[in-house]
């Protein structure tokens, strides 16, 4: 199925993406971030904020934006 990712991380990006069927908020973080902290980042789907164990949907909206930027104070 397609979600739309919006990473909002670096320089940031939208696409869409293909994800299986069944994945979760998490399957996804974890592929497109790495081995991060989940902590360090605002995550929602569909503008609303959501479990790490949320399974998503067709057509989804999901934005990771960190909370915390290198070098600022």
């Amino acid at each position: 199925m397609q979600v739309l990712l919006i990473n909002n991380d670096g320089g940031g990006f939208a696409d869409y993406i293909e994800v299986p069927d069944g994945a979760s908020v998490q399957d996804v973080f974890t592929e497109k971030v790495g081995n991060r902290p989940a902590s360090d980042y605002l995550i929602r789907v569909n503008r609303q904020p959501c479990a790490s164990q949320q399974i998503l949907q067709e057509g989804d909206r999901i934005s990771i934006t960190p909370t915390k930027i290198e070098g600022a104070c």
